[in-house]
């Protein structure tokens, strides 16, 4: 082992198993949201799905006897405003008309975001092998949108994209967050889901929508959506991201959207076209050489 490996965390059965298990509830969340979204607006449910995310997080706090008390309310406003009101309530919005498989992967475009305002808002530069992963990344998305082909639902493509903008935004915003431990994180996830989820009362108050038709497939979906995709998922992630490499934790950004496609292929029927397969798979394709194209931390 090299100097450089000794420092890296070594991968074990416990944290593998949560990743993969991390990959397979985020991913098939993408069915669940398309499921509720026929029973439900997409404000609504964006919000019913934060409020109750927070509060489970909260809760999860008080019952450790952690304080309460949020650190950096401003910072953390606008990371809530992104990550909760921009990335939960657009990739609900994008769902009403557009594919569940499809929306995941313009959603999780996110790293490639990330690297593309980096330079502007961490100083980051770009390496050789992060262009050619952006680059091959936009050819998907120019395959996956098909601006020669006229779609009825091109529009919701763009609002899945603008969740992944959001998305990758947020990123950049958590990282002018100083954390101390878990808790703390914990801490933050949970008071940006608040925040977040009152643009979405709002949305969900002013905008009409579908009225709200209370059903067991809805109500299913809301606790699937507010306890393991929400609370539990945030708690298995910062389990992972403890315990595997900076390489492996980046990977979930390509398994999920995988997960996403072929779940709503099984259960919802979504055949993707051929320009959109071979989208799908350039996408993929970038999203797999990311984390090859960053460099280890020295000792």
């Amino acid at each position: 082992m090299n100097r450089q490996d000794a420092h890296l965390p070594a991968p074990d059965g416990a944290a593998l198993a949560a990743f993969a298990f991390l990959s397979l509830v985020w991913g098939y969340n993408w069915v669940v949201m398309k499921v509720a979204l026929q029973y439900s607006a997409p404000f609504p449910f964006a919000a019913a799905r934060g409020l109750g995310g927070a509060l489970c997080l909260l809760l999860v706090l008080a019952l450790a006897g952690k304080p309460l008390k949020p650190l950096h309310p401003w910072r953390m406003l606008l990371l809530g405003l992104l990550q909760t009101s921009c990335f939960i309530g657009f990739a609900c919005w994008a769902l009403v008309q557009g594919g569940a498989g499809k929306s995941a992967v313009l959603a999780y475009t996110m790293p490639f975001w990330v690297i593309l305002f980096a330079p502007f808002v961490l100083g980051e530069r770009l390496r050789r092998g992060q262009w050619l992963a952006v680059a091959l990344a936009f050819a998907g998305l120019l395959l996956i949108f098909s601006p020669w082909h006229r779609t009825p639902d091109f529009m919701s493509s763009c609002i899945a994209l603008a969740a992944g903008v959001a998305w990758g935004l947020s990123v950049l915003v958590a990282k002018k967050i100083p954390v101390a431990d878990r808790w703390e994180l914990l801490s933050l996830t949970g008071w940006q889901m608040l925040m977040g989820a009152t643009p979405l009362l709002v949305a969900a108050w002013l905008v009409p929508g579908r009225p709200l038709q209370w059903s067991w497939p809805y109500g299913l979906a809301l606790v699937y959506n507010i306890v393991p995709a929400n609370a539990l998922a945030w708690a298995l992630w910062l389990f992972v991201v403890g315990r595997l490499s900076a390489t492996a934790s980046g990977l979930a950004s390509l398994a999920t959207p995988v997960v996403g496609v072929l779940c709503s292929w099984w259960q919802l029927g979504e055949r993707p076209t051929l320009s959109v397969c071979a989208g799908m798979l350039v996408v993929f394709t970038a999203l797999a050489l990311l984390p090859f194209t960053v460099p280890r931390n020295r000792p």
